[in-house]
């Protein structure tokens, strides 16, 4: 992973820490919450993803030299610039678990540092989680209705320049089973699948040529694709003589790939060809413009297709582009602080907070999450953040803290897991959902509730404030 500098960050962010600096409060203490305020993709959850790649990123954040000249060249003041000099978050981060399933409103990840800390890691944590929490949700999505066909991602050309990098992991965090993309697949260690492009087949003459000097050359793994000219009276009948060649040298091809046309019909035609040749074993690929909807049609249509190359679609997050992830603060020198804003649903929830998942006897999700103090170990009773008539009591249901502290002091307390593992907990974390909220047409919308005593707290900051501009 590449290291990245302490100037990755908006200049309002060391415009504020200037001021914070000179004013003597750089030992303030800080907390910000990490959250989002609307589901991508009319879905009905979202998959946290990035935890693991933030916390070496700010573990290392540092100020060269150059950026301390650049910065001097900019005007900020050689005192504060001095400060710099030494820069190293030494904060703790509080966190849900990189995989899990997380909802609007909710702290997904609190910070807790010095202001001047939390400012400048504000941009590359809301850059890295918002990203990558919106592509790992959706390749989620696709896992859900590909069942046991592969995924693979394709998408690093369509990707917006090296966001692509990005992408792939979070596509393997929310389930995907393999990439195109060599560099991601070194440095993640995951598996690395690639097929041909139409400009190899054009190259030749003939694509029966194509075709052998391709298999030749990667006798394992062979994909050939199979719609340059014409699918059903060229490309499979090809692929069928090279298969049959293989054969003879004791080699197997492992599949063909569509690329355009009806996928469906092509799918179904190619593998009664195949079949009829003996070629059971061969494989059949889909790629072009894919996404769960495709994905999901094409599967009701029981088309025969085994794997399933994404590209755009997945690493762009069309058709959301983005998540809306905010850094709000929350606690500040010793006093909880508060957003107040016209619309209900911009004021923001103030201290230290712990979030509890709400699980029946079973362990299953009641489909709610509970947001209390930090130092409440049960709830009673939650209340609707913006609608304060809804309640739900929770007494007697399990309630599982999910913020855990994850860095302290600068230092990364969890140990790393492989994509693997983290896809594996994205999956079991789905299995404790009821189906109603994992459907993609108008999912239950998942309950958020405060508890007594943040509901109460928030109360007090409101009028205080609005009593203070009387």
């Amino acid at each position: 992973m590449e290291k990245f500098s302490a100037t990755y960050t908006d200049q309002y962010q060391l415009a504020m820490a200037q001021v914070y600096f000179e004013k003597g409060h750089k030992d303030h203490k800080a907390v910000f919450d990490y959250f989002f305020r609307k589901l991508p993709f009319k879905g009905g959850y979202a998959v946290f993803s990035g935890l693991e790649d933030l916390l070496e990123i700010i573990s290392g954040l540092s100020f060269s030299e150059e950026d301390i000249e650049y910065l001097k060249e900019n005007g900020f003041k050689k005192e504060f610039l001095e400060y710099l000099r030494n820069f190293r978050f030494s904060g703790n981060i509080f966190s849900c678990m990189e995989g899990d399933l997380v909802f609007p409103t909710r702290p997904v990840l609190q910070v807790e540092a010095n202001i001047i800390e939390a400012q400048i890691i504000e941009t590359i944590l809301l850059n890295m989680l918002n990203f990558q929490t919106l592509i790992a949700t959706k390749a989620s999505r696709m896992r859900l209705v590909a069942g046991d066909a592969k995924l693979l991602d394709f998408g690093l050309r369509r990707a917006q320049a090296t966001g692509g990098y990005y992408a792939t992991r979070a596509a393997m965090v929310g389930g995907f089973d393999g990439t195109s993309n060599v560099v991601a697949g070194r440095e993640f260690q995951i598996p690395v699948s690639g097929t041909m492009a139409h400009s190899f087949i054009q190259s030749y003459d003939d694509e029966l040529e194509a075709f052998r000097d391709f298999a030749e050359g990667r006798p394992e793994n062979c994909v050939l694709l199979v719609d340059t000219y014409d699918t059903l009276k060229s490309g499979v009948p090809n692929a069928i003589k090279v298969a049959k060649e293989m054969e003879g040298r004791g080699q197997k091809l492992l599949a063909i790939r569509l690329d355009s046309g009806d996928l469906s019909y092509f799918a179904k035609q190619s593998r009664k060809m195949l079949d009829k040749a003996g070629l059971e074993y061969v494989k059949i690929a889909a790629s072009n413009q894919l996404d769960e909807n495709v994905i999901k049609s094409l599967l009701e249509q029981q088309a025969p297709i085994d794997v399933f190359g994404v590209g755009t679609n997945l690493v762009t997050g069309d058709p959301d582009g983005s998540l809306d992830g905010v850094y709000k603060l929350a606690w500040s020198n010793g006093k909880p602080r508060i957003k107040i804003s016209e619309s209900i649903v911009k004021i923001t929830l103030p201290h230290k907070k712990q979030v509890f998942r709400i699980k029946d006897k079973n362990g299953k999700c009641i489909g709610a999450d509970a947001v209390g103090l930090r130092d409440q170990k049960h709830i009673e009773e939650i209340f609707h953040p913006f609608e304060p008539y809804k309640s739900l009591k929770i007494a007697d249901f399990e309630q599982e803290p999910l913020l855990k502290k994850v860095m302290e002091n600068g230092k990364i307390l969890i140990e790393k897991r492989s994509l693997t593992e983290i896809a594996d907990y994205s999956l079991s974390r789905l299995s404790e959902m009821p189906i109603e909220y994992k459907r993609f047409n108008n999912p239950h919308i998942y309950k958020i509730g405060i508890s007594t005593q943040l509901r109460d707290e928030r109360e007090k900051l409101i009028r205080s404030h609005k009593n203070s501009v009387k």
